[in-house]
């Protein structure tokens, strides 16, 4: 019997809402002891280490722990270490790697010589049996369960609300704001519909663009990596702000915008990118509070009320992910097999 294409990622996709469950029950305790044990050490400075759709979650932390904490934080170049031998002093730097498999050579290689260098070391990861794992003095389970298709959809999610349980655990919190992302999720996966019907738009796409501002940038580069992962569509991510320095002038009436607006300070930063794109004619389409969904454009309303700024983002990717699913059927892709992509990307 042939195996539907897809089905793989569509089951994971629709798995979400119970990962995030398990990670606010079984989870939660474990990620609270671990940044109480971290918080003890009043780490200076932060460094994020992580590849792909993880370097995505990756950069959603360095928003948690820039803006929640107030904490300098960076995303690490691990060929520094990795190629050019380069041993920069750790001593009370926190370096936090994100690994769905925790098998990249070049991150287990970038997590030892991190500790080596004196850093208090955290992997997060979904295989508690890696060898990141095994390097690192402190480690985080995002408890997604095997994930078997190639695009990271689960794992995506699940990192992000683990890294949110962190940051809130190291400020003092019980990140009990996030009881309710479960059952929104459910509500926002069943409008499956909806977004095929919008998937439509896109199946002739020789190319798109993803643009966002604040929490929701990182959704915009995960968004753009599942486009071009799963349909091959060339999908460029942009900050708002770095859209209108010069690429704008790319976008035209064929090429579809896809814009991330997160109800709060972000999509208000974002409104006058919004207005530029829409006097430029763009086929836009966006992502957010209905305030926002202008009727001239596509849009999928996200209602967000009572939904903290920096939780979004944890909800906005779902109908994204399903986007990048309806594309790549639509267009005659399995989006569980992406040509000359493995599950676990081996870079040195």
């Amino acid at each position: 019997m042939v195996e539907q294409p897809g089905r793989i990622m569509s089951v994971e996709i629709a798995e979400q809402p119970a990962v995030l469950r398990r990670i606010l029950g079984a989870g939660a305790p474990e990620i609270r002891g671990t940044a109480r044990t971290i918080a003890a050490k009043s780490p200076r400075f932060v460094l994020l280490a992580a590849r792909g759709t993880s370097d995505n979650a990756a950069l959603y932390a360095k928003y948690l722990l820039e803006i929640r904490l107030g904490l300098p934080c960076g995303l690490t170049s691990m060929s520094t270490t990795t190629a050019y031998g380069a041993r920069p002093d750790l001593r009370d730097v926190l370096v936090v790697t994100v690994s769905q498999s925790g098998g990249s050579p070049d991150l287990v290689a970038s997590a030892r010589a991190a500790r080596e260098a004196g850093a208090i070391t955290l992997a997060v990861t979904n295989n508690a049996d890696s060898p990141l794992a095994a390097v690192s003095e402190h480690h985080i389970d995002i408890l997604a369960g095997p994930e078997k298709a190639l695009p990271a959809t689960k794992t995506y999610t699940a990192s992000l609300l683990a890294l949110h349980l962190l940051v809130e655990g190291l400020r003092g919190g019980d990140g009990r704001d996030a009881a309710a992302l479960p059952d929104l999720a459910d509500r926002i996966l069943a409008r499956r519909e909806e977004v095929r019907r919008l998937a439509g738009r896109y199946r002739f796409a020789e190319r798109m663009v993803v643009t966002s501002r604040g929490y929701g940038y990182p959704t915009a580069k995960e968004a753009a990596l599942k486009l071009m992962e799963t349909s091959y569509i060339p999908a460029l991510s942009y900050s708002g702000a770095d859209l209108l320095h010069g690429p704008l002038a790319m976008v035209d009436n064929i090429s579809p915008v896809i814009a991330v607006v997160t109800a709060g300070r972000g999509g208000e930063a974002l409104q006058p990118v919004l207005d530029r794109l829409r006097g430029r004619g763009a086929d836009l389409m966006v992502v957010g509070p209905r305030a926002r969904v202008d009727e001239a454009s596509a849009g999928f309303v996200l209602s967000m009320e009572g939904v903290a700024e920096e939780l979004q983002p944890i909800l906005e990717i779902l109908p994204l992910q399903l986007l990048a699913y309806e594309v790549a059927i639509a267009r005659g892709q399995d989006p569980d097999h992406p040509r000359a992509l493995a599950k676990v990307t081996e870079t040195h």
